[in-house]
């Protein structure tokens, strides 16, 4: 009886259990065979690898990818520098006798050409539009007439501490707008003729002697301001200097005689040079004391020897 009634509850057990969803779910995993989740290799479709690319909507743009699709899809505009001194205009400026382009030789920023430090021995064809040249440091001996042809914008040149012994007389000639010129610390021994636009001049520790200077030199230059001559072997005070100059540095020189009439009027007491306030003679074998009439014009006495 009591075997009977364990059956009974036994079926009954077996018949709820397999009313349960979560015991039918079960049986049936069981009864797949596990070789029915093995990748048949064989038929795997290799042409179409796109259906096996379960990450198709997961991708995500790079931000910065896309700016550099961007940027590469740009077109490039090279334009041509204008050539001043040495022919048509090419990309990067004229060649050079170097093989390359100035402007990749040298800096050229906006108007400026800087050539300093490149063991240059001579001047390298500008761009059209230079306004500023800087040839500093360099192994440059000679500046022809054709250096700076065509050079209409060109105001000022730099040629500090080459090897220069000889320029063309009428190499600056001819460039409307130059205004500055240093050729300071070279071998010249000719201060060449500049047009009338000079502002500053600079050819200090030269070899510039008694004939080499023009005369009358700097008489037209009605705005030159600054004129420095030091350490050279003038023997003399380049006069007429125009009223405009503010500074005369000739200092180290071979001067040994003053005129009352070098920087003043004698024919006028009333004259009065304002502008010029800096005046260096030290250095030369004159005593400034011996012509005291040829300053009453000036705001400041002549830096030199007073004994």
């Amino acid at each position: 009886m009591r075997m009977l009634v364990r059956l009974v509850l036994g079926l009954f057990v077996l018949k709820a259990a397999e009313a349960n969803p979560r015991f039918s779910r079960q049986v049936d995993l069981d009864s797949y065979d596990s070789t029915n989740y093995d990748v048949d290799l064989d038929n795997l479709n290799l042409e179409n690898p796109d259906i096996y690319d379960y990450e198709d909507g997961l991708t995500i743009d790079d931000p910065q990818e896309e700016e550099e699709e961007e940027e590469a899809e740009l077109p490039l505009k090279p334009q041509l520098i204008p050539q001043g001194s040495g022919g048509s205009g090419v990309l990067m400026g004229p060649d050079t006798q170097k093989g390359m382009p100035t402007c990749l030789l040298c800096t050229c920023l906006g108007g400026s050409v800087y050539c300093d430090d490149l063991k240059l021995d001579s001047v390298p064809p500008l761009p059209k539009d230079t306004t500023h040249f800087y040839a500093r440091y360099n192994r440059i001996t000679k500046i022809n007439k054709s250096d700076f042809a065509s050079m209409n914008k060109l105001k000022r040149i730099d040629l500090t501490a080459n090897e220069i012994t000889t320029i063309d007389d009428k190499a600056f000639l001819g460039l409307p707008e130059l205004e500055e010129v240093v050729i300071r610390e070279n071998h010249i021994t000719q201060l060449p003729a500049l047009p009338e636009t000079m502002t500053l001049i600079d050819a200090s520790h030269n070899n510039i002697g008694t004939k080499g200077l023009h005369r009358e030199a700097f008489k037209d230059m009605t705005g030159l301001l600054y004129l420095y001559l030091t350490d050279n072997h003038v023997d003399y005070v380049p006069v007429p200097l125009p009223d405009s100059l503010r500074s005369l540095h000739l200092q180290r020189n071979n001067i040994q005689m003053m005129h009352e009439d070098t920087f003043c009027n004698l024919k006028d007491f009333n004259y009065i040079r304002n502008a010029l306030e800096d005046i260096r003679l030290d250095g030369n074998p004159i005593n400034l004391s011996r012509t005291p009439q040829a300053y009453i014009c000036l705001p400041r006495i002549p830096i030199g020897d007073l004994i």
